[in-house]
């Protein structure tokens, strides 16, 4: 049936395939979870204002891409008699204290390659944090997010739905010039449009603030000093044990104690943490949202794409990191590209959004519709 998928299931979902990502270098995988997010995407986003931005994440990772491959052209690193030379740039001496950086000199088609796929993989991390921004309702997932943890998300919630509104802003602008006959384009047109956004932004960052004031959002509470105190030092070292855990992990030559140790005690830490700070808010929900069958299959697809990849296991570890010394094509390695089509089949898992029901026309008037989906 139509409803709205749970909001963090998708972000685990983005979030563990972002991690996949993270293990991989090889472009032809790269592509594979671009158009990935973009099925996804296309097949499970609703008519919101937060979930039209996606292509904006496209263009961003584009830009993303691009400044790798010009600061590795510009910071050159010289050529090996087996690169393929494509040009060179004027050198600029540097001072001795600056010395083991290059600027300009010949440029190769291998590092500009190498460049461009290190890019590729932030911009693919990129894509998956706005694919979840897009899927998931940036205000329901506030419901979800523990009593310790409310003012906070408060915050990131509303600078998440920024971004959205100011397109939204743009484009209304824009079609109010096109209505009175604005045939100004360019940097003239960029009067015209600046400043009525940025007046739109100041009356909704108003708005917003006095309704904040009037649900009593920033009230002192109930809790002692002592107590926030406690709950702010809980947290900080459950933070940091979390951080010392995770790097245990991935240096091998790290010690022991810093690694699943350091994370189950930083774990711990952050639980009591959020379970004293939690007691200081009583929040109530009205119609919370449901974790089904459905919510548990997408968040499985991303976490099980993730697993595939770090465990190893029947392909070469070589082809997630292909080289570009000599320069070849990069071999698609069959397990991992199953594991990103895994992902991908959240796609039609996930329960399609809900559509608008259309009302009863008044006479004389035209496609009136009726949007289901929840505002809150």
């Amino acid at each position: 049936m139509p409803r709205t998928l749970h909001p963090l299931a998708w972000w685990l979902w983005a979030l563990a395939l972002a991690t996949a990502i993270s293990r991989t270098n090889n472009p032809l995988l790269l592509f594979l979870v671009l158009a990935v997010l973009g099925y996804v995407v296309t097949a499970r986003r609703t008519e919101a204002p937060w979930a039209r931005g996606f292509h904006y994440y496209l263009w961003l990772a584009l830009v993303v891409v691009a400044i790798r491959v010009v600061f590795r052209a510009v910071f050159a690193t010289g050529i090996t008699p087996g690169d393929t030379f494509l040009f060179s740039l004027p050198h600029v001496p540097t001072p001795d204290w600056y010395a083991g950086i290059q600027i300009g000199g010949p440029v190769s088609l291998e590092a500009l390659l190498s460049a461009a796929t290190e890019g590729l993989r932030l911009a693919c991390m990129l894509c998956c944090i706005g694919a979840a921004n897009t899927l998931a309702n940036p205000k329901r997932a506030l419901r979800v997010l523990p009593g310790a943890l409310y003012e906070l998300g408060v915050a990131v919630t509303v600078s998440i739905s920024v971004a959205p509104q100011l397109v939204q802003s743009v484009r209304r602008v824009h079609r109010a010039r096109r209505l009175r006959a604005g045939r100004t384009k360019g940097l003239r047109a960029l009067r015209g449009i600046v400043v009525p956004v940025l007046e739109d932004a100041l009356e909704r960052s108003l708005r917003l603030a006095a309704a904040m004031d009037s649900r009593g959002y920033g009230r002192a509470g109930s809790a002692t000093r002592a107590s926030r105190r406690l709950t702010g030092a809980l947290m900080l070292l459950g933070m940091c044990g979390l951080c010392a855990g995770a790097y245990g992990l991935l240096d091998a030559t790290a010690p022991r104690l810093l690694g699943l140790p350091a994370m189950a005690a930083g774990g711990v830490l952050c639980v009591a943490g959020l379970r004293l700070g939690g007691r200081r808010v009583t929040r109530t929900v009205y119609r919370p949202d449901p974790w089904r069958f459905a919510e548990w299959a997408v968040a499985g697809c991303g976490v099980l794409s993730a697993v595939l990849l770090f465990a190893g296991t029947g392909f070469d570890a070589a082809q997630l990191n292909p080289t570009f010394h000599p320069l070849s094509w990069p071999a698609l390695p069959l397990v991992p590209a199953g594991a990103i089509l895994l992902a991908g089949a959240a796609g039609f898992i996930a329960p399609p959004p809900t559509a608008p029901v259309p009302l009863p026309a008044p006479p004389g008037e035209r496609g009136a519709v009726r949007r289901t989906e929840d505002a809150q």
